[in-house]
């Protein structure tokens, strides 16, 4: 992404400011803050104790057709019912936005990136983003190349920033990559590509999360990778 592709994110989230023009900073100074932002997924929230970590990152590990497609969506019409605002960096352009309604899609802002290193240059400028309370990162489809180049020192970086600001930063990996993070999830599916007729409530109640990192750092039990 160059200098262009920059000044053409800042501008979209100008118009998006001004889309909904009673959207306030977040959080307001001396405005109590929730630590938690629920994801709306019981077996999720379940795990997490109430939700993801509000000025933290969360990495859910889980490689294609284990269902983070569908849980970027669940996590965007959770946005829509609490009137708030998601970010997506996809990092390779594989979001499928396909059946969700468009006043649900108006909460999405959306930076459609073909490379990694694109979606790391779009991620420093929404995390430093105050009108975005949650923001994902999905990596999950981008190739094992270009995840090797990601610095250590980038997690670190971005885990200060959210920090300062607040949000709920969640990235998407194909597994275990990041450093820094509040906790660690691996994601796998009860369901088998035949079940794809069914309901997407139905689908997304088929999504299981393992926790492999608590907020203290421990270590838990990291089950085989999903299939």
């Amino acid at each position: 992404m160059n200098a262009t592709g920059a000044s053409e994110i800042i501008q979209l989230r100008r118009l998006l400011s001004e889309r909904f023009p009673g959207v306030r900073s977040w959080p307001e100074q001396g405005e109590p803050s929730p630590v938690l932002w629920p994801s709306g997924l019981a077996q999720l929230d379940l795990l997490l104790q109430g939700g993801f970590s509000k000025g933290a990152m969360t990495e859910i590990a889980g490689g294609p057709g284990t269902g983070s497609g569908l849980l970027l969506r669940a996590l965007l019409r959770q946005t829509d019912a609490a009137g708030q605002l998601m970010g997506l960096i996809d990092g390779q352009d594989s979001f499928d936005p396909g059946g969700i309604e468009s006043s649900v899609l108006s909460r999405l802002f959306w930076v459609r990136c073909r490379t990694a290193e694109e979606a790391l240059k779009a991620t420093d400028i929404l995390l430093r983003d105050r009108n975005l309370p949650l923001i994902a990162l999905d990596l999950k489809m981008n190739p094992a190349a270009q995840l090797r180049k990601i610095a250590g020192t980038t997690w670190y970086r971005w885990q200060r920033i959210v920090r300062q600001t607040g949000a709920a930063f969640v990235v998407l990996t194909p597994q275990a990559l990041v450093a820094g993070v509040e906790a660690r999830l691996l994601l796998e599916s009860r369901w088998t590509p035949g079940a794809w007729p069914e309901t997407e409530e139905t689908l997304l109640a088929g999504l299981k999360f393992d926790l492999a990192r608590s907020a203290s750092g421990a270590l838990e039990n990291i089950p085989a990778a999903a299939g």
